[in-house]
């Protein structure tokens, strides 16, 4: 059975193409999500609005963590230097290889240096695989270790060594891979076997509004109809007589019992 695959989340512009192709780059990205990840595209783009700012021979292309770390450090310094403000997310999820996540920098870069802008850029960084977990059936989408597993990379681990931050994340992780799955048990109540309640099988009847407009009104005169059910009218007569009734006790003495 084969299953449809994570749909592009940005998918850049021609415009943002064509702007990458007229910079002259030592190598056109083919992978975005590798490709950008160490920076080094990033600081050659860089170069050709600030040549005497970033020089080429200073980074270097390579794929480990170190590499990654050193390029991106001094690309923050010089962000730093020429008050340039990406956002950070999208720098931390391009280093990580997030789906996505390249793309979004690159337009984010593009509407820095030109001026221009993006329709379809989007306004929410969202990371997860909850887009590509709602596309596939319910019999193929992830258990929760296969969610912790695509959401959290080895990179972040390395880079936050910290044991309870990595349990925050881990945690954060399982509760919405719970809440999703509450949400398909709501969705396919006859998949999971879920009984309703008793209180979901009795039948609710609306409430009757009479001329008044008031349920309460209505409810008072139910309580005063049936006060009066079975009681002699004696209300607004005079002279009726009540006779005390005395009921003798007997000795509790009388009731022993021989043994």
């Amino acid at each position: 059975m084969s299953y449809s695959h994570p749909p592009r989340r940005t998918g850049l512009p021609r415009a943002v193409l064509r702007w990458l192709q007229s910079l002259d780059l030592s190598f056109f990205p083919r992978n975005f999500r590798r490709d950008f990840s160490n920076g080094y595209l990033i600081a050659e783009i860089f170069s050709w609005y600030y040549p005497g700012d970033i020089h080429s021979h200073s980074y270097e292309n390579g794929a480990s963590l170190a590499t990654k770390l050193s390029n991106w450090s001094q690309l923050t310094q010089f962000f730093s230097k020429r008050n340039l403000k990406p956002v950070q997310e999208l720098i931390d999820g391009t280093i990580h290889c997030k789906p996505g996540a390249a793309e979004m920098l690159v337009q984010d870069i593009y509407s820095m240096l030109t001026n221009g802008r993006i329709k379809n850029i989007q306004d929410e960084v969202d990371f997860t695989d909850h887009y590509y977990q709602e596309q596939l059936p319910m019999v193929a989408r992830s258990t929760a270790s296969k969610a912790i597993k695509n959401n959290i990379k080895l990179t972040e681990i390395m880079m936050e060594p910290n044991i309870n931050k990595n349990r925050q994340k881990v945690n954060a992780i399982i509760n919405m891979h719970m809440q999703r799955r509450l949400v398909e048990r709501e969705e396919n109540p006859k998949r999971f076997n879920i009984k309703p309640s008793l209180a979901e099988r009795a039948v609710r009847h609306p409430v009757a509004v009479g001329p008044s407009g008031s349920a309460i009104n209505i409810q008072r005169e139910k309580l005063s109809f049936i006060s009066n059910l079975g009681l002699p009218e004696i209300r607004g007569k005079t002279g009726v007589q009540f006779k005390e009734i005395q009921v003798k006790q007997a000795d509790r003495g009388s009731f022993t019992v021989d043994v």
